[in-house]
């Protein structure tokens, strides 16, 4: 039996989860759900927006799950502060082209792995009225970590090239550092094909020749604002999963927001948070039901007939689930 965190936080984060753990429960495996709390409806209620007794609850999980959350003015973000805690420090964000949809090109099919833990997420901030100042922290353990990381999934997942993104021309110091890592780590690796690109040449290849790349290894601000961008190229938010993985614990959720503008309609696509549980169970070893349940997203997507608004369709959050769900059992 897994023992499951299960933090599906506010807006459209309570519907996904919500079709997560339906899907969950057609499975022929077993799972125990211990729930937490976290984002802005747990600030009004609890006055924090990641109590202790969460972090609590997902430390002693084998894996967590967690929704999405609205940002809370002047308060941290829980979901920032708990891959800190959790030390899951590679943010793995895979990008594909699906039949039946939109997407820029057919042949797309790289991750983007993002660090987790400092840059300018270190939310280290200070100042007065007249100058506010963030630090943006890059050490070299943090870097050669990540990129190892970069070089290990490239096997994983037999492509042939990582590509390491920075803006070392102008934040010379700081990624300097990450771009000296990731040449230094790639020499463990010499059958592995490597570039590196400035982070604004990365945003337009990204348009231009998306098909070109396997493996993207960034720091954290510019990981995450180009896992977006790619989302853009494969259909939107909706079919973009993502896991924190760390020496001890694996966080998974989707890359969208709490989208409060849809929230209580049930229209959410819950395929990126299904598919953030797939990636859990590979995570868990469990390979063989991971795969199924890409399968069975892929052919439901791929068949047009039953998708949520975002897709083009009319379907409802709980349509689509049903649907993956009739292709799994």
């Amino acid at each position: 039996m897994y023992n499951i965190a299960i933090i599906a936080g506010d807006g459209i984060g309570q519907e996904v989860m919500n079709a997560c753990e339906y899907l969950l429960d057609k499975l022929d495996l077993e799972f125990s759900f211990e729930y937490g709390e976290a984002g802005f409806d747990c600030f009004n209620k609890n006055g924090v927006t990641l109590p202790e007794e969460t972090i609590k609850i997902a430390e002693k999980s084998d894996a967590v799950l967690f929704g999405a959350s609205t940002s809370t003015p002047g308060q941290p973000s829980p979901i920032i502060n708990l891959r800190k805690a959790l030390n899951v420090y590679a943010n793995i964000r895979p990008i594909k082209s699906y039949r039946g949809v939109n997407c820029l090109r057919d042949d797309i099919n790289f991750v983007i792995v993002r660090e987790n833990t400092e840059g300018l997420y270190s939310q280290i901030e200070y100042g007065d009225e007249e100058k506010m100042i963030a630090e943006r922290v890059i050490t070299r353990k943090a870097s050669e970590r990540i990129s190892k990381v970069a070089f290990n999934l490239c096997e994983k997942r037999g492509q042939s090239k990582v590509t390491c993104v920075h803006k070392s021309n102008v934040l010379k110091k700081t990624d300097g550092v990450f771009k000296e890592s990731f040449y230094n780590i790639a020499k463990q690796y010499p059958h592995i094909k490597t570039e590196d690109y400035y982070v604004d040449a990365m945003a337009m290849y990204l348009v231009t020749q998306p098909q070109n790349f396997d493996v993207i290894v960034s720091s954290n601000l510019f990981g995450d604002i180009l896992s977006d961008e790619s989302a853009g190229l494969v259909g939107g938010l909706g079919l973009a999963p993502s896991g924190n993985i760390g020496d001890h614990n694996g966080l998974f959720e989707p890359v969208h927001g709490s989208a409060p503008d849809i929230a209580g309609k049930h229209i959410a696509n819950p395929c990126s948070m299904i598919l953030s549980a797939s990636m859990m169970l590979d995570y868990l070893g469990e390979w063989e039901t991971a795969n199924d349940i890409k399968n069975a997203v892929e052919k439901v997507i791929a068949e047009c007939k039953i998708r949520t608004p975002d897709l083009g369709g009319d379907a409802s959050t709980i349509d689509i689930t049903k649907a993956i769900v009739k292709e799994l059992i």
